[in-house]
């Protein structure tokens, strides 16, 4: 059974970085499945943020996310980083790392998720 735990969430400045983790346990390997990104702000609806598929490691990333996010992953590690900069305060929200066999939007479509490593960004 696969389990994913987030880290590396913190307090940041605007305009600062922060590297967020996913790192599985449990016997698998990451490197079978994709993996995504997703975020949830307060009152506001979950998204996604990124996925890395299984495969060819396409990354996709949401618009708003596109060149200030970057997802890798480290097989040596079995762990998938979120490298974050130039952090906006729309970025506060509750991050959360899900594994599947293909990327989706949606996800409830992921079989296995972490249970979440919280960014505010704040001066």
């Amino acid at each position: 059974q696969l389990q994913l735990v987030e880290s590396g969430g913190g307090l940041v400045q605007p305009g600062g970085s922060l590297r967020l983790s996913c790192a599985a346990s449990g016997g698998g390997a990451l490197d079978y499945y994709a993996v995504a990104w997703f975020r949830q702000a307060p009152f506001k609806k979950r998204e996604a943020v990124s996925c890395i598929a299984y495969g060819d490691g396409v990354t996709e990333y949401a618009d708003a996310m596109k060149g200030r996010f970057t997802a890798s992953r480290d097989t040596d590690k079995n762990t998938v980083y979120l490298r974050m900069s130039s952090l906006k305060p729309e970025d506060t929200a509750v991050y959360y790392c899900a594994a599947a066999l293909v990327c989706s939007r949606d996800m409830e479509a992921y079989e296995y998720r972490g249970q979440g490593t919280q960014v505010t960004v704040s001066s």
